[in-house]
């Protein structure tokens, strides 16, 4: 997966926003961070369970790791070129479902 395909991936979720923060891109739904990555970087920060962030990182270690800083509350650095497009996105998905306001993730998973 490269940043291109993470974006499109995030920005087709409901309410995203990217904004630039601490010269990353985030991307964020009801002004909460759920994705952080440098464009044209080769990692991201994606936001998780702890477990579902030990299973990855158990799965994978040389493409997932804790993220420094907020590995403590399950988030995941992503090797970006070791990640599927679509094990990227339902991770991206997941991020969100754990981010997005109740209203939001009941009309999303209704359309589904």
């Amino acid at each position: 997966m490269t940043f291109k395909q993470l974006q499109k991936l995030c920005m087709a979720l409901p309410e995203v926003e990217e904004r630039e923060t601490w010269g990353d891109a985030t991307f964020r739904v009801n002004g909460k961070i759920f994705v952080i990555s440098s464009p044209g970087g080769d990692t991201a920060s994606i936001k998780a369970s702890l477990d579902d962030q030990s299973g990855l990182v158990a799965m994978d270690p040389d493409t997932f790791a804790v993220a420094a800083y907020t590995g403590k509350y399950g988030w995941v650095r992503v090797r970006l070129g070791g990640v599927p497009v679509e094990l990227g996105d339902r991770l991206i998905k997941n991020a969100w479902r754990r981010t997005a306001p109740k209203r939001l993730l009941a009309k999303f998973e209704e359309a589904l």
